[in-house]
């Protein structure tokens, strides 16, 4: 079965964040271990972890946000049939569309902001600029992947149910 590109997009976002997860997991592990055996501490750790983790949410708001996995409220959603389950979702998605655009919008300004101002870390005085345009592709991913979902709600909800796995025995 063929994949369109858009779910190779989705994919390659998720595996991104993913990836974050395991830089975020491993950077912190490797402070505490060092911490505690050497009772050396990696310079700029907690500014590099600190900046790493802002990173880890902007690129999970990417990731949960298409396969809608994010925490919710069904209260309403599950007590009305499905073409008011499925209005319910265009809107949902809709209003997250724009807050998280907006989000995007001025996040952008912070990468701009902290650019201009050349704010560096504390010890190896790393310029703080590029972990934040990490954030903000994340977020821009985000946006990618919620006007996908967007479009696909409206035009093609098939395309939003996860493929059955077909079990033989």
């Amino acid at each position: 079965m063929k994949r369109s590109w858009m779910d190779r997009v989705i994919d390659s976002i998720e595996w991104i964040a993913a990836g974050f997860v395991g830089i975020v997991a491993l950077d912190i592990f490797l402070s505490v271990l060092l911490r505690n055996t050497l009772n050396y501490s990696i310079p700029d750790s907690f500014d590099i972890g600190r900046m790493l983790l802002g990173i880890l949410i902007f690129w999970g708001i990417a990731a949960t946000s298409y396969r809608g996995t994010h925490i919710t409220v069904d209260l309403v959603w599950g007590n009305v049939g499905p073409r008011h389950q499925r209005m319910i979702d265009v809107f949902a998605t809709l209003v997250l569309l724009f807050v998280v655009t907006v989000q995007t919008w001025t996040l952008f300004d912070k990468v701009r902001l902290t650019y201009n101002d050349n704010v560096q870390t504390f010890d190896l005085h790393m310029p703080t600029w590029p972990f934040f345009l990490v954030a903000w592709i994340g977020d821009v991913c985000a946006v990618l992947l919620i006007a996908i979902r967007t479009y696909r709600l409206i035009f093609h909800p098939e395309d939003m149910q996860e493929p059955k796995i077909k079990v033989t025995e």
